[in-house]
Parts: C-alpha cells; structure tokens; sequence
C-alpha cells in the first residue's frame, strides 16, 4: 500500500508576516482576528454542547478553518451571495448575523436562523446574503451557479461565492456545473475548502491529481492554489477572483488549503491522522498570526486584547442563554414554509 502524503502547512517567518501590513490596515487586522476568534469559541461551545446533547443531529465544526471566511467577508461586497455546504457556522458569523440566533438555530427553537427546522446543517441569512449551508454533499455547486446566473440575468455586479470540501468536488454535478459556468461566463467563485480529508478520506485515495486547482484546467476556468490559513492571502485571491466575475470575464476556481482541527463531525474518531500532523497545522493557526501582527506593531495594548476576548466570551455566553430561553416551534410549524402549488389540478382518477 501506498504511504499517503498530506499537504503541509507552508512556514511563515515574522518577517513575512509583518510584511503584511503594509497592503492591510489596522482596522483590517483587528476585525480579522475579533471575527476568527468569536468562530473558534462559538465553535467550542457549540462542541461542547453537542457532547452534553442539548441538541443532536449532525454537527461539523469549523476550528482551524476560520481564515477562509475572514478573508472572504473582507474582500467582497455587501450584494454578494453566499453559499457553503453543511460545514456553515462560520459563513454566517464572517458576515456579520448575530450568533445568538444561530444559537438557537442548533437548539432547534424558532428565534433561530431557520426558525428551528434546519439545525446545525442548514443556516440561512437572506439579509445577509448568505443563501444557505446544504445537507447534500455538492448540491450547492450547481445552485450557486443558478445564484450566480440569478445575478447576470438581473444585470448587478454582484458575485456568488460557493464554497464545497475537497469530498465535494467528487460529485459529476460539478463538472457539468463547470462547463456550464464557463459558456455563460458566470459571476461565481468557487472555493474548495482543502482541509485534505473528505470525511476520513485523504485527498491522495480519492484522486490522482492532488493538485484540486488543476480541475479547472480542461474548461480553461483560471484557478490557483490559496493558501486557506492566512486571511491576507485568501482576501487577496477572493479580490482578484471577484473583479474578474464583475468584469464578465467569468468564474474562478480556488484551491484553498486549510485545516480542520477537529473530526470531520461530532461522531468522527479521528483514526485517520497523527497527533504530530494536527500539531504541525496548528503551528500555522491562522487567529495566533493575525494576534502576532496586531501585537507587533503594538496596534492594540494587553488591556485592549483582553477587551476583546471578554467581548468574544459574553457573545458566545448571550448566545446560548438566548438559545436556552427561546421556545419551540408550535405544531402549526410542521405546516409552514413548505413548498406547494395550490392552483394545480386535482385527477380524481388517482
């Protein structure tokens, strides 16, 4: 049997990191690491939870993963649509919905994002134009390329950002999806969230080109290789990618490599991988470099720091009090926000 290979963290010096700063702000630093940090600890909680079963389902945790959506909601614009799979409770929180109706969302009542009937797996922010994780591995794939269509037929400049894991990019719906992006030149980025394992599976026993960005080559779709555990490096290619799509030069593809710190769910034993290998990632952590930078270049004092993270830790609290107090859907629910054609015919014959 072959010895499996994984995709190494890149190293980062301090000089490269300081590097940096001269093409983000101050301000641009501090909301990155706020924003990550309020992820990983809702994250946390929401972990922690989960093992007490407060709530159940699937539950996919985004820890480690959390520079992918900073960098994102950084360089994109407010009538941009987004999409991810089930692994969505960060989307949301990088563009701005308040945690504690996610909270709530996972405890099943109806103050949550989907009035309680969607769960860990399904989050939903129309105000925010986040159009929703999804249960189905790859179905957001073609539905964010409709969004995307959505968005040329109706003549704005704005982009659909559909995100996938590398198991995801498995599904043929993406490569019909491709094609069909490319012909019409679509407004639409696609993300792969590399975290190397789909499921328990490593990217090298699924496929022969490890390389995820070179799928994109047969549709002569531009791609390129991001690296997923600095915020500035994803900002810069989401950028780039999206001035594209608003030029109506078409879409992108974008392998970010990432980690997830954590099992690919709750249930996930994590027999897969080494101890040493989630220690070498780590190394890279992605909220300890964005602290670094801020520390650095002395942006914000201890006192200011420790602000923000009594700031992150009353958030995460709030939320699941919020959580906690808000009732259940009542029975008429069951009934409610279910799709039906009510003007179509009844055959007495069936």
């Amino acid at each position: 049997m072959a010895v499996k290979t994984v995709a190494k963290p890149s190293k980062t010096t301090k000089k490269s990191a300081l590097a940096a700063n001269s093409k983000f702000s101050k301000e641009t630093y501090i909301k990155w690491y706020k924003d990550m940090l309020l992820i990983r600890k809702f994250e946390e909680k929401t972990g922690q939870l989960y093992i007490q079963q407060k709530f159940g389902g699937f539950c996919h945790l985004y820890i480690g993963q959390e520079a992918i959506v900073a960098g994102t909601a950084s360089a994109c614009q407010a009538g941009d649509k987004h999409m991810t799979a089930y692994r969505d409770h960060a989307h949301p929180i990088a563009l701005g919905t308040d945690p504690r109706v996610l909270m709530a969302e996972l405890y099943g009542r109806s103050t949550g994002c989907s009035k309680g009937k969607g769960g860990s797996m399904h989050f939903f922010d129309k105000e925010r134009n986040f159009m929703g994780g999804h249960g189905i591995v790859g179905a957001q794939i073609a539905m964010g390329a409709g969004v995307a269509f959505a968005e040329q037929y109706n003549g704005t400049d704005n982009v659909a950002f559909v995100s996938m894991g590398d198991g995801a990019v498995r599904q043929g719906a993406l490569h019909e999806t491709f094609n069909m992006a490319m012909i019409w030149k679509l407004p639409v980025v696609f993300i792969i969230e590399n975290n190397n394992y789909a499921m328990g599976t490593s990217v090298e026993r699924t496929t022969n080109v490890t390389d995820l960005s070179k799928i994109g080559l047969s549709y002569e779709m531009p791609s390129r290789i991001v690296n997923g555990m600095r915020p500035e490096d994803v900002h810069e290619a989401i950028e780039e990618a999206a001035a594209r799509g608003r030029r109506g030069d078409g879409p992108t593809l974008l392998d970010i490599r990432t980690y997830r710190y954590k099992g690919h769910s709750m249930s996930d034993p994590q027999k897969y991988r080494s101890k040493e290998e989630v220690a070498e990632w780590q190394e890279q952590d992605p909220i300890e470099h964005c602290l670094a930078v801020i520390r650095d270049n002395k942006w914000m004092t201890e006192k200011e720091i420790e602000a923000i993270e009594e700031w992150v830790k009353k958030e995460v609290a709030e939320s699941v009090e919020f959580a906690e107090n808000s009732p259940y859907p009542e029975a008429h629910e069951l009934y409610e926000d279910v799709y039906t054609q009510t003007d179509y015919p009844y055959i007495k014959e069936y």
